[in-house]
């Protein structure tokens, strides 16, 4: 619950330094608002998806509210090992399983958004929800995330890093 608890209180802190009211973000986000009173406050355990939601809705990347404790999504199984920022970018690079026999669909993020893909290992099917791609082991993906995309593991379990770069705002 500890994770629960930094993550309400940075979504929290990043909704108020924007200005928005509960019901602005869950409207923005899609997500329900008691379901974002409960976040903020620690009282319930974020998604992946859901987290994603939230800071697109806020303009901000996922590491301003996540630190390097593990998230999990419908396949995604995630770690953020570094985040590096620059005058155009941030950077944040995971440490990723994907799941076999789940598929993650993942909504656009902030517009001009990109993620890499690089597989150590199975076969993954990553990208646009309109044309995924398919990379094997020591192969690479990259494409635009600032469409609905979505992940998938072929056969077995991929292990991976994922680098998801956000442009600054």
């Amino acid at each position: 619950m500890e994770l629960a608890r930094e993550a309400g209180a940075r979504l929290r802190g990043l909704r108020r330094e924007r200005g928005l009211s509960l019901s602005e973000l869950a409207r923005r986000s899609g997500v329900g608002k008691g379901t974002l009173s409960e976040l903020e406050t620690g009282r319930r355990n974020p998604t992946l998806e859901t987290l994603y939601a939230l800071t697109t809705a806020l303009e901000a990347p996922l590491s301003t509210v996540v630190g390097p404790a593990p998230v999990q999504g419908a396949a995604v199984h995630a770690v953020l090992t570094d985040r590096v920022q620059d005058a155009a970018a941030v950077s944040e690079v995971y440490r990723i399983r994907i799941q076999c026999g789940a598929v993650q669909h993942s909504a656009a993020h902030v517009k001009g958004t990109q993620e890499h893909l690089l597989v150590f290992s199975g076969t993954a099917r990553v990208g646009p929800a309109l044309a995924p791609l398919e990379v094997g082991p020591g192969g690479h993906a990259r494409w635009a995330a600032d469409v609905p995309h979505l992940y998938e593991a072929v056969g077995r379990d991929v292990e991976g890093v994922l680098v998801v770069r956000y442009p600054v705002q």
